[in-house]
């Protein structure tokens, strides 16, 4: 029976919002459980969308969270296709668009992010798309596979882990593919020139065009469709499809016309919270894209928009609405998956961090480790096609040890046995 006293409300119908749901049922809580989404499909994943279900080789119903009726068996009560629209924090309820008012007793923002718009002319024409959603990812593969039977060419705006993935996804159909990227490698803020270089060389391998150093000025077409784009340093590249894959900004409108502590946007904006995931008010707490949480290992304010933060952290703010003693301190980690190259990567490293990054194993061959150091402590790690390491790395990392770097690169070294025992224990 539902205890109707009690009521707690979910804003954000992805993965971080859907797990919160189930947690909050397994640990026990008897009230009401309100999941509102924006839009009409069930909590999803978003990997797939750049991935297996974007190349076609995953069905859309492997997408989902949960299988639609497990809902209603669990007493969730799903808001479906309706934007929460207002935040009254002194009333404590969300409005949705429709104008119905939901009371909370504890509230969960897990909005997400929204992906970044070119701001330039000719983004109005019929082929230039984003990904993001269920939807985007639709119509988009829709697209590729035109593009490959028709010997198409797509145009992708950002070097970054979703122009790359779908770079990939584009030329497994068999489009013409060109990336325009403004720093000197992808991923160049992500991984440094390093690595960067090397994923250029994976690209263009698989017959990807790239164009470094240049930004995107203006999209052109004629009756409504995608002719063509040009570049800040004159050029003028083919184009019969544009992805804008830029970035994503967290959606915090909510949090922001209600008055909640933000971070600046200069510092990778989203919702301030402490290590339990609580917001500037004790009763609304906030997880995932929209994040931006003090990590107690690594002593810095980080919003994380990967996958295993979504998993992870709904969870743990659950927890924590429920009056659980939480400190939300998992070690950074993402995956990727680009033509015969699969990666996970775990840590924080970002530019000016680190200064040193050692190899352990044959990077010509895309087989290694690639450890990104700060005096001689392992700050991150990312493993290319060798498996069953992510332990021993975020092991490595919990530990702030300082490890003999030799050791490091040796592959007969079993990184095991650089870990001490009591960050082993812990990892």
């Amino acid at each position: 029976m539902v205890d109707a006293h009690r009521t707690f409300v979910i804003v954000g119908g992805g993965l971080a919002g859907a797990k919160a749901a189930e947690t909050l049922r397994s640990e026990g809580f008897t009230g009401r459980v309100i999941l509102i989404g924006d839009e009409r499909d069930h909590p999803y994943e978003r990997p797939p969308l750049s991935k297996g279900y974007l190349q076609g080789k995953e069905e859309r119903e492997s997408v989902f969270v949960h299988e639609p009726g497990w809902y209603a068996r669990a007493d969730i009560e799903l808001h479906l296709g309706q934007p929460a629209v207002q935040l009254d924090r002194e009333a404590k309820k969300v409005v949705l668009g429709d104008g119905t008012a939901m009371h909370y007793d504890k509230l969960l923002l897990a909005t997400g992010a929204e992906p970044r718009r070119l701001d330039i002319p000719g983004t109005g024409l019929a082929g230039v798309h984003h990904l993001r959603r269920l939807a985007h990812a639709e119509r988009l593969r829709g697209v590729l596979a035109t593009l490959g039977r028709d010997n198409g060419h797509l145009l992708i705006a950002g070097a970054g882990w979703i122009g790359l993935e779908v770079a990939a996804a584009a030329r497994g159909y068999g489009a013409e593919v060109t990336v325009i990227e403004p720093e000197p490698t992808p991923l160049h803020a992500v991984l440094g020139p390093e690595l960067g270089r090397l994923f250029a060389d994976l690209h263009t391998e698989h017959g990807v065009r790239f164009h470094f150093g240049a930004r995107l000025t203006e999209i052109t077409g004629q009756d409504g469709m995608v002719l063509a784009a040009r570049t800040d340093d004159g050029e003028e590249h083919p184009a019969h499809a544009v992805l804008a894959a830029i970035g994503a900004a967290p959606r915090t409108a909510l949090a922001e016309t209600s008055g909640l502590a933000l971070v600046d946007r200069s510092h990778g904006g989203g919702i301030a919270v402490d290590a339990s995931l609580r917001t500037s008010d004790p009763d609304i707490y906030a997880v995932g894209d929209v994040a931006a949480a003090h990590h107690p290992l690594l002593g810095t304010r980080l919003r994380v928009e990967h996958w295993a933060n979504a998993l992870n952290g709904g969870p743990a703010a659950a927890r924590a609405m429920l009056g659980q003693a939480v400190s939300y301190d998992r070690v950074p980690y993402f995956f990727s998956d680009q033509y015969d190259v699969g990666l996970e990567y775990s840590g924080y490293a970002p530019p000016g961090a680190y200064d040193q990054v050692v190899i352990r194993g044959d990077a010509a061959k895309r087989e290694f480790i690639a450890f990104w150091l700060s005096e001689g402590r392992v700050l991150a790690g990312l493993n290319m096609n060798v498996w069953d390491v992510t332990e021993p790395i975020q092991a490595l990392v919990r530990s702030a040890v300082v490890v003999d770097r030799e050791a490091l690169a040796d592959p007969s070294v079993p990184l095991t046995s650089l870990v001490p025992a009591a960050a082993a224990e812990g990892a």
